[in-house]
């Protein structure tokens, strides 16, 4: 182990007292790939002054693996200012457990599949309005059949409601594969930058999908503080192209796309390694979150959501299972 830090310590003055105890070799480490990979070049001092800090301090004295992570989580999340970041203890870990990556990507598209790829809920609710209770973003290979299932489900309701309350984000190209379902030809939405690489690529939607897409009716997206990463790309362009109305909480503001590392054989850790920007406005939702339309608490925004459509419908006289008096006696109950 110490001959595997040596270089560090030559190329940088990240930590002098680097080769101490297992801690200070595991926060070596983190910076070192808070240097070579975070978004912006210079964060990594910030890092280094911080983790020299609460060395010196003894914040890092007596904790367990599991909480030491947690605290490294906070400190980064904290003093950094980006949720991206992520420590989690890797319990019993070792490296050949892991397989080639054929055997990899098995095995987390069987955990994925064990929460049916994040679709937790689809369902028509009265008045021929559309709900899917989407949880998170597995890959576009694995979730295209289940994706498309869900849009066919929802394909002859008059209005559609996607909740992401409880999305926690996940791949890109299933963000993409989503969207595509709600545009009626290829559309470029995005480019993201890598710094690791100084690359730039270009993010578009797909003009042919699997399923029924989802065309010229009324999307509704609920979100809340919760609503992160991905899954407030998806509520950001959908909103930013006029396809979607926003409704419930500000989300949790994490834009910048992670790289995934493994320290130490013994920690799992995320960086933010590079930057999402819109070809609409040059901009991301980084800090900043995705702000609703229509800002309410997070627990009340189906009712609300439900009630606006059925009160559109009454509007636009649109046809539907029910009756006039029965669309009137539902928004009553709705907003009590």
């Amino acid at each position: 182990m110490k001959k595997l830090l040596v270089g560090i310590f030559l190329l940088n003055s990240l930590f002098s007292y680097a080769q101490k105890n297992d801690t200070s070799a595991i926060l070596s480490a983190i910076t070192e790939k808070v240097k070579n990979y975070y978004v912006d070049k210079e964060t990594y001092k910030k890092v280094d002054s911080l983790f020299r800090a609460e060395f010196k301090n003894g914040a890092f004295n007596h904790l367990s693996q599991k909480d030491f992570a947690a605290l490294l989580t906070q400190k980064l999340r904290t003093n950094i200012k980006d949720e991206h970041f992520f420590v989690k203890y890797l319990e019993n870990y070792t490296p050949e457990k892991l397989g080639d990556e054929k055997e990899k990507e098995k095995l987390n598209n069987y955990n994925n599949s064990l929460e049916n790829f994040g679709f937790e809920t689809v369902q028509r609710l009265p008045g021929n309005i559309g709900y899917i209770n989407f949880k998170g973003f597995a890959s576009p290979e694995s979730s295209e059949k289940t994706l498309a299932a869900a849009m066919n489900f929802v394909a002859n309701t008059n209005s559609l409601i996607i909740d992401l309350r409880e999305n926690g984000g996940g791949e890109n190209g299933m963000l993409l594969l989503f969207c595509s379902y709600f545009f009626d030809q290829k559309t470029d939405l995005y480019t993201t930058y890598s710094r690791y690489n100084n690359k730039t690529d270009l993010n578009s939607t797909q003009s042919k999908v699997s399923g029924e897409k989802y065309l010229r009716k009324k999307i509704y997206i609920l979100t809340s503080k919760k609503t992160f990463s991905a899954g407030e790309a998806l509520a950001y362009f959908l909103q930013q192209h006029k396809l979607a109305e926003v409704i419930g909480e500000k989300t949790g503001g994490a834009a910048n796309p992670v790289e995934h590392f493994i320290i130490q054989n013994q920690y799992l850790l995320l960086v933010p390694a590079g930057k999402i920007t819109s070809l609409m406005n040059g901009k991301n939702w980084e800090h900043i979150g995705v702000i609703p339309d229509q800002e309410v608490k997070s627990e009340t925004a189906l009712k609300l959501a439900h009630s606006k459509i059925l009160k559109n419908i009454l509007i636009t006289d649109t046809k539907t299972e029910l009756t006039i008096p029965e669309i009137k006696n539902l928004i009553n109950k709705l907003e009590q």
